[in-house]
């Protein structure tokens, strides 16, 4: 039930509809062991934890400042990190895109090596991993938080500034399923690649920040 209802909200905003923007705060079971954290819409923030509904709610009325905001500010994240024994990733901006047909815009060899730095690396976060390499830069592609397609990409320093990471977030569209959205993180603050993401059209969905056991 906890992946159903997860993966149902983010479906809904992948398509342009959203939970009701009326400052409340939902909270869901997690869809797997592996997966905690919080996503933040347009007034309206999604918890998912194991932990009881009852406690997420007294933290986040305890916590200091705009209620809105509170969900995703240090206050909040540090104790529910505290009462989960997790650490607190990075705060992204949530993109999605949907799937293109054709073959991806440029050349991809797939990693077989299940024991390569980037594949070992990926598989803390995400399941059905599949790695590919281009000529200055790599990408990721699995399944992450509620069984959604996520991508990531990565551009040498050499190659960067040429377009070679829309390129790469463009081929992941080309790789998932028929049908399927594919999902991506990015760093507020990394410009150049909010800007790729964009480029190769992922659409702002919202806000989120994953708790993950063990070092992020």
């Amino acid at each position: 039930m906890g992946v159903r209802a997860l993966a149902e909200v983010l479906a809904d905003a992948a398509g342009g509809v959203f939970p009701p923007p009326d400052g409340s705060v939902t909270v869901l079971p997690q869809p797997t062991p592996r997966e905690a954290g919080v996503i933040a819409f347009a007034a309206h923030t999604v918890v998912f934890t194991d932990e009881d509904p009852a406690w997420v709610h007294r933290a986040l009325a305890a916590a200091p400042g705009d209620p809105l905001s509170a969900p995703l500010c240090p206050p909040f994240l540090t104790a529910f990190g505290e009462r989960t024994g997790r650490t607190v990733n990075n705060i992204d901006l949530l993109t999605a895109a949907d799937r293109l047909p054709g073959e991806p815009p440029l050349p991809l060899a797939e990693v077989r090596d299940r024991e390569h730095p980037r594949v070992l690396r990926a598989l803390r976060y995400r399941d059905d991993v599949r790695v590919f390499t281009a000529d200055g830069g790599v990408l990721v592609l699995g399944r992450g938080v509620a069984g959604r397609w996520e991508c990531a990409v990565e551009v040498d320093p050499h190659t960067q500034g040429r377009g070679l990471g829309r390129a790469l977030a463009t081929a992941a569209r080309h790789l998932v399923p028929e049908g399927d959205t594919v999902w991506a993180q990015q760093a507020p603050g990394n410009a150049p690649s909010v800007r790729a993401f964009q480029a190769a059209g992922y659409r702002p969905v919202g806000a989120e920040a994953l708790l993950v056991t063990g070092q992020p």
